[in-house]
């Protein structure tokens, strides 16, 4: 439950141009900074000012959005400025859409947000047949809307509003090999054609294909200040695979460290061209005259340029990572494929220790979160599909 104590307000975008990039969309005009006149008050004072049925409803939930939307709804931390960007423009098109596709002649007030309202938007994305995910993810930014009012479970579970089973669950498994070499792409010919047009995205591509780096963890990586000896990382003897570690911090999820071993010549050979890349001690893998957005458009239009699409190759710089998520797999089963590949069932401790190197290498938490990359696990695909009393099976896998 948000507090007075714990608010931390956004700080309003800096002109100052530096080479460490600050982030995707801070400057977004989605994510209102706080007014000065506002900056030392409680969220409770600033919401008083605005009577329920009196005051916009717009303009509440504006206010709601400056005073907590970059706050996380169940942990104590902030979320990323992606996020607040999503949640911000999702939240003022719900309120839009109930009176545009939902009837609703008057807009409620944010704090007086009722069920009906809830259950009219979920006929809606029922009727424009919304991928699970997405209907997820918006019960979620409703979930965290409810709270900054103080209702707190006031979002119910999707099958209380009448959503189907195959409308909201997410299958946390791969269904089909994403990786480059499953497409029968000739992945170093076809990054070496990338090099020669943009030596940074070509850098940025090897690093994705030899560490399983995201788009954005590639672009923000500085490849001579974040490697580091084994000893600097902080694990455990147990952990030591290599005398160099990738320090991966900066355009990950939550902004999560992690540490992931240089331990094969072709990912030496990868750091070594990206250090070549590069004009600086400091300088990261994104073209120094262009800003963050700015780099992360220009390798979106080289993958278009070079047919790295879903619809032309039926590939995405995406499929690098599940690439190299999918060798370690192999390394750490001893040459074994995983599901998505057609691999048979390992014995249970060997699957499960594979895929936990996957998941820390992918800087992940939890075990499942393997599941995207490499397929079901053993116990998983054992598991008896929907029977005729309509039980579903648990598709997350080991937690």
């Amino acid at each position: 439950m948000s507090t007075a104590n714990d608010f931390s307000p956004i700080r309003p975008p800096t002109r100052r141009r530096v080479q460490g990039f600050a982030g995707l969309g801070r400057a977004a005009a989605l994510q209102p900074s706080r007014r000065q006149d506002r900056a030392n008050l409680p969220p409770s004072v600033i919401l008083a000012r605005f009577k329920p049925g009196k005051a916009d409803p717009l303009k509440v939930l504006e206010v709601l959005l400056e005073c907590f939307n970059s706050q996380h709804t169940s942990l104590n931390k902030s979320v990323s400025h992606k996020t607040r960007q999503e949640r911000a423009d999702f939240l003022r098109r719900f309120f839009r859409d109930l009176k545009v596709k939902a009837g609703f002649k008057t807009l409620p007030d944010p704090r007086n947000l009722g069920e009906r309202h809830i259950r009219a938007m979920v006929k809606v994305w029922q009727a424009q047949k919304l991928a699970p995910a997405t209907i997820q993810t918006y019960l979620s930014f409703l979930r965290g809307l409810s709270m900054w009012t103080g209702k707190h479970g006031f979002i119910r579970k999707p099958a209380d509003y009448g959503l189907r089973p195959e409308e909201y669950q997410r299958h946390e498994y791969a269904q089909r090999d994403k990786s480059w070499s499953a497409q029968g792409v000739n992945i170093d010919a076809l990054i070496a054609e990338v090099c020669a047009y943009d030596r940074y995205i070509g850098a940025s591509l090897r690093l994705m294909q030899a560490f399983g780096l995201r788009r954005k963890e590639s672009v923000m990586f500085r490849p001579h200040r974040c490697v580091v000896p084994f000893e600097a990382t902080g694990l455990s003897p147990q952990q030591h695979q290599a005398d160099q570690y990738l320090r991966i911090k900066e355009g990950s999820k939550g902004g999560r460290l992690r540490f992931v071993a240089v331990d094969s010549a072709a990912g030496m050979a990868a750091l070594d061209f990206a250090r070549a890349v590069v004009d600086s001690e400091d300088g990261h893998l994104g073209d120094p005259g262009r800003d963050l957005r700015r780099n992360l458009r220009r390798f979106d239009y080289v993958m278009e340029k070079f047919g790295i699409t879903a619809s032309e190759r039926g590939i995405t710089a995406h499929g690098l990572r599940h690439e190299a998520l999918i060798r370690r797999f192999g390394d750490e089963a001893d040459g074994e494929a995983p599901p998505v590949r057609g691999g048979g069932p390992l014995l249970p401790d060997k699957d499960r220790a594979a895929r936990q190197a996957v998941a820390e290498m992918a800087g992940h938490r939890r075990l499942r979160a393997a599941g995207p990359y490499l397929g079901p696990s053993a116990a998983m695909r054992g598991k008896p599909q929907k029977g005729p009393t309509g039980a579903e099976p648990d598709l997350a896998g080991p937690a």
